[in-house]
């Protein structure tokens, strides 16, 4: 079928919240609503049909939905032919009650679901309300073939994995994102190929827990380090990464791949969350503290100048000083050069629901104390950056004349002068200046 012609096509709005995978749904939207003669646009005012591609993470993620689809309801005054529609791990805890609470809403769809976008908004048109919240068993990736584009950035993001089976005690990710399903090797080589060659040089694996990876190929299946492997096969892909791991799942063959790939990136993303047992069978983390430090002397035995970062939850359920202490001498004894830290905030349907809140001002006083400790750690590790040599892959322009903005190896954001410069460019940069959360180069 041919392509609806630019000047016809209706305008799409997406507004993307929280996760790197939620970024690859939106894209993947966009290209499925492209084919049902949508194009986007960054002006929710132009739009014909505007999506909220939400995060349920988040403290009161569904609350911050809803005010912003009441802030829409102006738009819809103005345009009653709009369509609005809630996408992602809201629209999956939700489901119906979107829609209740806001009539202005003409379509719900959940993570599993967005390839049926096309035939829900033909829905829309005719006047039905489209919920679908469903996990289909059909591929939903297979279903949406990547359409002919334009070149993209040189970094991109490329689902492997999804769901989750680990059922952590405060994580709505099962239940919105249902059981950990695997993509097949060949399709996601396929959509690799795809990416670099509309110039794309690095790509980064995802999953909510990406290293239990087990995708079939040739009759049997294949770790995250064997597909790994299989992508530093591909000419012009200069770089791979991935996240987010779980402590469990990071097997033998990938801390080798960390110390023997060149392509892998020496830099990890690898929660622990808390550094007190007790908190972490309280969470259904299945590791303690012990093994976790274990693990990380062994892949940084494979590559020593590898760079962690991790995530934290302070406050939760039952935690006390002490077990706030051993988190934060978990931190002392690992160190981070990036990090993720929240105060806990309950998640209605997990287990740790139901059970007693830490004090708000102690909770709030932790979380400060520790995100002190990390900003440290950050400081020191990115301080240390200069003198060093480093690959900069180049993604824009900076804001001075002549001057590039790029990703080192170990996903700092550095600054360098080169006039001569092209996005996607990899040029050997010097570190001669750490500011607050950048990095300044000359080029060797």
């Amino acid at each position: 079928m041919a392509e609806t012609p630019s000047a016809d096509k209706k305008k799409l709005f997406i507004k993307t919240y929280g996760c790197q995978m939620n970024v690859y749904d939106s894209e993947r939207m966009a290209e499925a609503m492209d084919g049902a003669g949508y194009e986007t646009t960054d002006t929710p005012g132009d739009a014909d049909m505007i999506l909220l591609n939400t995060c349920h993470i988040r403290e009161k993620a569904a609350e911050k939905v809803y005010s912003e689809l009441g802030r829409m309801k102006a738009l819809k005054v103005d345009k009653p032919d709009l369509k609005i529609g809630v996408a992602g791990c809201v629209a999956q805890a939700e489901g119906a009650e979107i829609m209740r609470r806001q009539p202005i809403v003409d379509l719900v769809v959940g993570p599993q679901a967005y390839h049926r976008l096309p035939e829900m908004e033909a829905k829309t048109q005719e006047g039905v309300k489209a919920l679908d919240t469903d996990f289909p068993e059909e591929d939903k990736f297979e279903k949406l073939k990547r359409r002919p584009k334009a070149k993209r950035a040189p970094s991109a993001f490329l689902t492997v994995q999804e769901g989750c089976d680990k059922f952590c005690a405060f994580c709505v990710v099962p239940y919105t994102r249902g059981a950990e399903v695997s993509r097949p090797v060949d399709r996601v080589i396929t959509e690799a190929q795809d990416l670099v060659e509309r110039g794309v040089r690095e790509i980064t694996l995802l999953g909510q827990n990406v290293n239990a990876y087990h995708g079939t190929h040739s009759g049997g299946d294949m770790t995250l380090a064997g597909l790994i492997w299989e992508l530093d096969k591909i000419d012009g892909l200069e770089r791979i990464r991935f996240t987010t791991s779980h402590p469990n799942d990071m097997m033998d063959d990938l801390i080798e791949a960390h110390g023997t790939c060149s392509k892998l990136m020496p830099y990890l993303h690898l929660p622990v969350q808390s550094g007190s047992n007790k908190i972490l069978k309280r969470m259904n983390r299945s590791h303690d503290r012990e093994s976790y430090i274990k693990l990380i002397e062994r892949i940084r035995a494979a590559r020593p100048d590898l760079m962690l970062s991790g995530d934290f939850i302070v406050g939760f359920p039952e935690e006390t000083e002490q077990d706030f202490q051993d988190t934060l001498d978990l931190i002392k004894e690992v160190t981070y050069g990036q990090a993720y830290s929240f105060k806990y905030s309950t998640r209605p349907g997990t287990p740790a629901a139901e059970r007693p809140l830490v004090d708000e001002a102690e909770a709030n006083d932790r979380l400060q104390r520790l995100q002190a400790l990390l900003s440290t750690q950050q400081k020191e590790i990115q301080d240390c950056m200069v003198g060093r040599e480093v690959n900069v892959l180049y993604e824009k322009a900076g804001r001075l004349d002549g001057q590039m903005v790029g990703k080192s190896d170990y996903l700092h954001a550095v600054y360098v002068a080169d006039p001569k410069g092209q996005i996607g460019d990899i040029k050997r940069v010097r570190i001669v200046e750490s500011s607050t959360n950048s990095l300044g180069g000359v080029l060797v």
